[in-house]
């Protein structure tokens, strides 16, 4: 589906930083796996040669997500983060990969990656330096950088913020976005431009994001812990009018990598996690490791039916709609041919809780029936009517899933709102 620009969308895109990006790219959120939370910068090769940041490591994740079932779900792109890098640029002036951890260079690492039908993205910092202290790239790098990467073969590019000014970042995004579509290889481009200018309007302006990047980093980065993945929910739901209209085909907001699979989250929290990521429309980016993942972490992150949720086309961004005194959540995502995903979740600390709504308290339409899923189990409930009352037992810090399709024929209206494209006049919190 990639989409080169020629001649007046070039012009155009070269002369417009509004009309710089629709690349064709990132038409759902992009799965894949990075490598930042669970590796860090570790270059310590000598004393750990399995963990450091190394052409080894991206080649034997590469070979997990081909041979482990990961790549026919749509977990296809390898993503290099910071610390890649040699010290210093060349002669020339060009980022060039550490000699002696990456010694077959980038373009040997994105043709195994490709040979495994697979994409390779790499990490690159708007600035003097990356956040771990490698070579940044400057306003005078930009178009070199990208062509770079594009004779490299590399398909996604993460750009980072540290040690550039607002202006610099101002100017910077939108150069690489055009630089990157001049290259004429598609490269899905993801900008950590709003996470440096608090995440919210007036400093960040969604409009232009999304004309410029295909997915941006809002808000601080994911830790290791309960906390962390807590601190973006609130963060993402409590700011929900400004972030929900913003995402769509081709232009995610991105709540971070997935950490489900490491050592902060218990079994129900990494359900939760999922779900919630889920619910978002949130790029599906796990940092873990996958030599090694247990059974459990894995059944979680190669749920099927959670996948085609998160896939779904109409792309629309899930919303909060209830939050009850019990420490009760409801979360609800419109779906395409009128489905939803609804998603119950548990804050509490002590004991499975016994929720009991009904789908028309959740203001679903007057007499339509579903046939609801649940997304974990599995289970189907037949027939469930919008005035039917039901209850979930939800465990703590947990959530019960649900997937609904209509099985009568739904009430115009309805079916109107839930197929535009999420903007001025739509509420999902009203559906």
């Amino acid at each position: 589906q990639a989409m080169v620009l020629s001649g007046l969308a070039l012009v155009l895109a070269l002369a417009l930083p509004s009309v710089a990006l629709e690349n064709g790219l990132a038409r759902t959120p992009p799965m894949g796996w990075m490598s930042w939370e669970r590796f860090r910068c570790n270059v310590d090769c000598q004393a750990d040669p399995r963990n450091c940041i190394s052409e080894q490591l991206f080649f034997e994740m590469a070979d997990r997500l081909a041979e482990d079932g990961w790549r026919e779900l749509g977990y296809e792109y390898v993503n290099i983060d910071d610390c890649w890098s040699a010290k210093q640029r060349d002669a020339a002036g060009q980022l060039v990969p550490d000699p002696k951890r990456f010694p077959s260079g980038i373009k040997a690492l994105a043709d195994y990656v490709h040979a495994r039908g697979l994409k390779l993205g790499i990490y690159g910092d708007l600035g003097t330096f990356t956040c771990g202290g490698y070579p940044g790239t400057m306003l005078e790098h930009v178009k070199q950088d990208a062509q770079t990467f594009a004779a490299w073969g590399v398909d996604m590019l993460k750009l980072d913020g540290c040690y550039s000014s607002a202006e610099e970042q101002a100017k910077g995004y939108p150069e690489m976005a055009r630089a990157l579509n001049a290259t004429g290889r598609p490269i899905v481009y993801s900008c950590s431009w709003p996470a440096y200018q608090g995440g919210l309007p007036p400093k960040v302006n969604y409009t232009i994001l999304a004309e410029i990047c295909n997915l941006w980093r809002n808000y601080d980065d994911i830790q290791d812990s309960w906390d962390s993945v807590l601190s973006i929910v609130d963060w993402f739901f409590t700011n929900q009018d400004v972030l929900q209209p913003a995402a769509g085909p081709g232009h995610w907001n991105d709540p971070d990598m997935l950490i489900i699979g490491n050592f902060g989250l218990s079994h129900e929290q990494s359900r939760s996690q999922m779900a919630l990521w889920t619910v978002m429309a949130a790029p599906l980016l796990m940092s873990t490791d996958l030599r090694t993942i247990s059974p459990g972490a894995k059944e979680i992150l190669q749920n099927r039916l959670m996948i085609q949720i998160n896939q779904d086309p109409l792309g629309i961004q899930g919303r909060r709609i209830v939050k009850e005194k019990s420490h009760i959540e409801v979360f609800v995502r419109p779906l395409s041919q009128a489905a939803s995903a609804l998603v119950f979740f548990s804050r509490r600390t002590d004991m499975p809780f016994r929720y009991t709504t009904s789908l028309a308290k959740l203001h679903f339409p007057q007499d339509a029936v579903y046939e609801v899923q649940d997304v974990y189990v599995g289970k189907m409930i037949g027939a469930l009517k919008t005035a039917d009352n039901f209850s979930v037992i939800i465990n703590p810090s947990g959530v019960v899933m649900w997937y609904l399709r209509p099985t009568a024929l739904l009430v115009e209206p309805w079916h109107v709102v839930r197929q535009q494209a999420p903007g001025k006049g739509f509420h999902p919190a009203l559906l």
